[in-house]
């Protein structure tokens, strides 16, 4: 049952409220699996041809391996600033704050560009369905105002709406996959696709790029650890179940249409219409009726994953805000729907500023709103994996625990080598997200670099001008304080309820005394 809150309290987020299939559903509606697979896959098969379903496999065997570690450290940081609590425990707080401001820039980056995509994909279906052109700005700012309520109002409201609009786009495909499994294919079924002489080919490193790409934001279920119920296990088993089910239904999905085709025929069929091939494919297999259902449905699926990276954001900005690292107004929380709604609120204008700037730039809506705002934000997120797996070696190198070698040592290291070689595909193939000019490529991936520096200046500034913030950053929150004839609870062993209460600030402009400081 949810936690209830005393009225003389203020208002705190909905605790107790998501389940472990809740939080599966934001994490997997992040990645978007219809807009994926109908919009990126074909290009995948193209540049790696019929060995692409193993790219995705291996993709997410990768986070797997890297869950392991980042589930093991869930259940030692209590703090609700995910990837930089981690990261701060690990490499210390000026790197955590560095990674604090990467995260807004990955979040962000991923959910603001999808609006480019949101009104190219609503514009192609109306033309594909009632032959209106539709122009994409009005239905990009609609879908601001649509995504804003949905975080506006309570996380289990949106959970619902995301079990809904989820069921129905992964339904889709199924269908998909189901019709072409009944007929047998086009020449009846066949694993080549993941044999040796399809998968070890140059164009899989290619493949390897877009497939992480299409894991994108799996990683936020620690965010929601103060509203989940019994989180030391539902976020890990939230945690993969998404990795398991985007690694497996990718993979899948991506096979069964090498079937509709063929393997012989696939790839010129996808790069004769890398955008239709899904669309075709369904058509033939279950019906033209099934067609008009996936463009309905890739329109929901885009509005999903936004609800998803938006509640997101909220919740790191809510987080970031009782730091004291942004203004405390953004850790405002409402009264009644208990949503950070004021993070919520500056949030979608930040992103009507962006889709603004770029339309009234004349910019083209995916090739360059989706496209370049969406590169650095995927590329800070793999960053951030990368830092939090690393981070997950030091802290049980440095903190005595009971935890197995495997997931506090083994796991982490394999999971930092396969990132590193994952980012640096991602780098290297760049052009491939972005067919943007090699300035316009360099600005873009030397984005995250200079957030990362930023934040370590950031870092430096607050220590010495804001010492009470450096000082409680990323800590663990403390116990709540016992009623009346109640005994005090015990302290979590890393949190800084040791700090005299005379010491601690009441909020973020109350200074501590010197002896809390780092």
């Amino acid at each position: 049952m949810p936690a209830t809150q005393s009225p003389d309290e203020p208002p705190g987020l909905r605790t107790g409220t998501l389940t472990t299939a809740d939080i599966s559903f934001f994490v997997v509606s992040a990645a978007a699996p219809l807009t994926v697979m109908a919009g990126v896959a074909p290009i995948a098969l193209v540049l790696g041809g019929i060995g692409a379903p193993a790219g995705y496999l291996l993709a997410g065997i990768t986070l797997a391996v890297f869950a392991v570690g980042f589930t093991t450290m869930s259940r030692h940081v209590r703090s609700g600033g995910a990837f930089y609590a981690y990261i701060s425990r690990g490499l210390g707080k000026p790197v955590g704050i560095a990674a604090a401001l990467l995260a807004m820039l990955g979040y962000n980056g991923m959910e603001i560009g999808v609006y480019g995509l949101l009104g190219t994909a609503t514009a192609d279906t109306a033309h594909a369905l009632w032959g209106a052109d539709v122009p994409w700005l009005p239905v990009s700012l609609a879908g601001l105002l649509l995504v804003w309520y949905g975080g506006f109002r309570s996380i289990d409201f949106g959970a619902k709406v995301l079990g809904v609009l989820l069921l129905a786009e992964t339904g889709i495909l199924v269908l998909l996959a189901v019709g072409v499994l009944a007929e047998g294919g086009a020449d009846g079924l066949s694993l080549a696709s993941f044999a040796p002489a399809h998968v070890l080919v140059p164009g899989t490193a290619a493949v390897l790029a877009f497939a992480f790409s299409a894991f994108t934001g799996f990683e936020s279920t620690v965010i929601y650890r103060r509203e989940a119920r019994d989180p030391d296990r539902t976020i890990p088993r939230a945690t993969y179940i998404a990795v398991g089910f985007l690694g497996v239904f990718y993979a899948f999905v991506v096979w069964t249409v090498i079937q509709a085709f063929g393997d012989d025929a696939v790839v010129r069929a996808a790069a004769d219409d890398t955008g239709g091939l899904f669309f075709s494919a369904i058509t033939v297999y279950v019906g033209a009726w099934a067609a008009d259902l996936m463009h309905v449905f890739i329109v929901t699926s885009v509005i999903a994953s936004l609800l998803a990276f938006h509640n997101a954001i909220n919740r790191y900005g809510l987080a970031l805000a009782e730091e004291g690292v942004l203004p405390a107004a953004l850790g405002r929380i409402h009264p009644r729907h208990r949503s950070p709604y004021v993070a919520g609120a500056l949030q979608t204008v930040l992103g009507a500023t962006i889709v603004l700037g770029f339309a009234a730039a004349g910019a083209d809506p995916y090739t360059q709103l989706l496209l370049w705002v969406n590169t650095p934000g995927m590329m800070g997120l793999m960053a951030l994996m990368l830092l939090a797996a690393i981070a997950v070696v030091v802290h049980f190198r440095r903190v005595p625990h009971d935890e197995g070698a495997l997931r506090t040592l083994v796991a982490p290291v394999i999971a930092t080598v396969l990132l590193a070689v994952a980012i640096c595909l991602v780098a290297s193939k760049v052009a491939l997200f972005t067919g943007a000019s090699p300035l316009v490529n360099t600005v873009l991936v030397t984005l995250v670099p200079a957030v990362f520096l930023l934040g370590l200046l950031l870092a430096h500034r607050l220590r010495r001008t804001r010492p009470w913030v450096y000082a409680r950053f990323a800590a663990d929150p403390e116990a709540p304080a016992p009623r009346q004839g109640e005994a005090p609870s015990c302290p979590h062993p890393t949190s800084s309820s040791s700090t005299p209460a005379s010491a601690r600030p009441s909020s973020p402009g109350t200074p501590l005394s010197p002896s809390a400081t780092d």
